[in-house]
């Protein structure tokens, strides 16, 4: 009996790390659909760690960022054509563009692949000659919907049901996590995260906010708060940061919140051990979506941000509150009945996942 050959797929992940997470739940499923199948990730250097040690990936290919480094560099040329040269030689059957919507960027980068059939989002077909699928962007998906979407093409039915997102945190993160919280006398799961994590104002809580909620935390469950927020100033044209905001809550000097201003992995480390998080629509609310404890994500300002219909966190304890202009609108009846809530059904067993 002649075998059936095994079939070469190739995902353009290009996006940023809450977007590459959000993809391992259709990495999941592809895995399952087609187990004989050889799963190839296209990322970059800033995403590619998400998918480190997932075993949904044959192999993970990674690209530089531009943005990350000011421009290539005469190494990051060469290193890129060699790698490109490599990737035409393994004869892709398929290459899927991983973007919700239409992204000419990823859709450049998938073609410039040559696989024998190129799935993309993309509203004018006839812009890209060697796209051989384009699919008309999808209206009131979810983006794991969307990029589920991509596999019909292929002959699959995109589920109505997807795995929960997972990452493997880095032992490097693991130990950085357990050194800070014995320094500042925490314990794994006993203590909740705050966070600003957007570069909207209007997404992100007031400092009263800030304020009320870790007092609630401490006086209610005995919680300590970890303030966390994107180091840097607001100007800096390549990664905006949050100094100026966190600024009042730190003069505040309250005995509730311990901050933490510093890289993003360990920020992750510590959202991965929290009692709970809250965050606004940002890539650190989907990976505290994707941790034992769960988030309470906010959105705002729905006419000129993204949507939770798109973009709410996706876990099994992922819930997420909308207000219409701002934040700093809803109430703290509003945001607390849910936070005692998951708070209170937090299960014991999570701690065991450590």
């Amino acid at each position: 009996m002649t075998e059936k050959p095994q079939v070469k797929i190739l995902v353009v992940k290009r996006d940023k790390i809450g977007d590459m997470l959000l993809t391992t739940t259709v990495l999941g499923w592809l895995r399952k659909a087609l187990p004989d199948a050889d799963i190839h990730v296209l990322a970059n250097d800033y995403n590619s760690w998400v998918l480190a040690g997932n075993p949904d990936v044959d192999r993970i290919w990674s690209v530089p960022r531009v943005r990350a480094r000011g421009g290539f560099t005469p190494g990051d040329v060469w290193r890129t054509f060699l790698m490109l040269w490599r990737l035409r030689r393994l004869k892709f059957d398929w290459v899927l563009v991983g973007n919700g919507e239409e992204s000419p960027r990823a859709i450049k980068r998938g073609l410039s692949v040559r696989g024998k059939r190129t799935v993309a989002y993309c509203a004018t077909p006839a812009q890209w000659p060697g796209l051989t699928d384009a699919l008309p962007p999808p209206d009131d998906l979810h983006e794991t919907q969307r990029l589920a979407h991509l596999v019909q093409p292929m002959g699959l039915r995109p589920p109505e049901h997807l795995p929960a997102p997972r990452y493997v945190l880095p032992a490097s993160g693991k130990a950085f996590a357990a050194a800070w919280l014995a320094g500042h006398r925490l314990t794994p799961f006993g203590y909740m995260v705050l966070g600003l994590g957007a570069r909207r104002a209007k997404k992100q809580p007031s400092t009263r906010q800030v304020l009320d909620w870790s007092a609630h935390a401490a006086q209610r469950w005995g919680l300590k708060t970890v303030f966390i927020w994107t180091p840097g100033k607001s100007d800096d044209p390549n990664y905006p940061g949050d100094d100026d905001v966190a600024e009042p809550v730190l003069a505040a000097a309250s005995p509730h919140i311990i901050p933490f201003r510093g890289p993003l992995h360990e920020a992750i480390a510590l959202i991965g051990q929290a009692r709970l998080s809250l965050f606004p629509d940002s890539g650190l609310m989907h990976f505290a979506a994707a941790s034992p404890g769960g988030v309470l994500g906010f959105f705002a300002e729905r006419d000129a941000s993204p949507s939770p219909v798109q973009w709410a966190p996706v876990g099994p304890r992922a819930r997420w509150l909308e207000a219409t202009h701002r934040v700093a609108d809803l109430s703290d009846d509003q945001v607390l009945a849910p936070l005692d809530e998951m708070i209170a059904s937090f299960p014991e067993q999570a701690s065991d996942r450590e």
